[in-house]
């Protein structure tokens, strides 16, 4: 009965999500408080890890990086690592590393950007609401640049 249901067809459980790490600075309260003349230079880095845990089970990290503001003038900084535990049942050996690397990320992603908006706002800024983010196309581009040191792509 089981397989006239899809047992056999591959699935993705999310398990878990959590809060690894957050740190938000506001370095130059509360003179960053106040009215800017330009809009400040915002610079995100993000970057996808996983890690094998047991029984299927796998723990996904999306992480950002971010600034908002230049130099002395920095209005506020944040890092996030926003963790997942996923459990991959049927899923073809050689596409885990897609579904870990794109599809663990892109079901996380609002639910990470709504803490980085809360973190922001909190830290007494407007929201900050990253735009979507192209988990596929990021992924292409590092087996891409893999592929061109000559390293395999699941790296």
């Amino acid at each position: 009965m089981a397989e006239a249901n899809g047992g056999d067809l591959p699935h993705l459980d999310a398990l878990a999500q959590y809060v690894k790490d957050l740190s938000f600075e506001n370095p130059n309260a509360p003179r960053s408080l106040g009215p800017q003349e330009t809009a400040p230079n915002i610079a995100i880095q993000v970057n996808v890890n996983a890690k094998p845990l047991q029984d299927g089970n796998f723990e996904v990290e999306l992480m950002f990086e971010g600034t908002a503001g230049e130099g002395e003038n920095i209005l506020f900084r944040f890092d996030l690592n926003y963790a997942g535990v996923f459990h991959l049942s049927n899923i073809p050996q050689q596409h885990v590393h897609q579904v870990l690397m794109i599809e663990c990320p892109r079901m996380m992603f609002p639910f990470a950007r709504a803490v980085l908006a809360n973190a922001v706002r909190d830290g007494g800024f407007p929201p900050f609401l990253l735009q979507p983010i192209d988990f596929a196309a990021l992924y292409q581009a590092r087996v891409n640049e893999l592929a061109q040191q000559g390293a395999p792509a699941n790296s």
